[in-house]
């Protein structure tokens, strides 16, 4: 629960966001009705909101959503400090060791992986203290 915190505070700020606009909406509704001496009807309602909610939607969330995650993405990808760069630094830093480590260099770069949660040349994406405390503790660490 706790790596996905920003998550489900993301998922609470929506659900607040949108039970809100779709109150404050229905009393806007109500009071609009009432200057034109009608009744308020739910179906009338309904396709108002459905229409406000999606072009907000559109507009904000999805815009926003496009910038972050897409730019992110597609700007790591290809940039100098994608994973391709990275492998080949490692590269380049086992090398280095291997170079003035000598017989020890494994042992030195197999402890770096430990400490670091590397698998495949890859840090783990969300290591977290414990479990690299508890990776330490685990039989055959030394």
């Amino acid at each position: 629960m706790r790596k996905y915190a920003y998550a489900w505070i993301t998922i609470a700020f929506f659900l607040l966001s949108i039970v809100g606009h779709w109150l404050f909406g229905w009393y806007a509704f109500v009071n609009e009705a009432a200057e034109h001496h009608q009744r308020p009807e739910v179906d009338a309602w309904l396709v108002e909101m459905g229409r406000d909610t999606f072009e907000n939607w559109q507009s904000e969330f999805l815009q926003l959503l496009w910038q972050v995650v897409g730019l992110a993405y597609f700007l790591y990808v290809g940039s100098p400090a994608s994973r391709e760069n990275d492998d080949r630094s490692e590269a380049k830093l086992d090398a280095l060791i291997r170079l003035h480590a000598g017989e020890n260099a494994d042992a030195i770069i197999a402890d770096i992986d430990r400490r670091f949660l590397r698998t495949g040349g890859h840090a783990q994406p969300h290591a977290h203290e414990s479990e690299a405390a508890a990776q330490r503790l685990a039989p055959g660490h030394e």
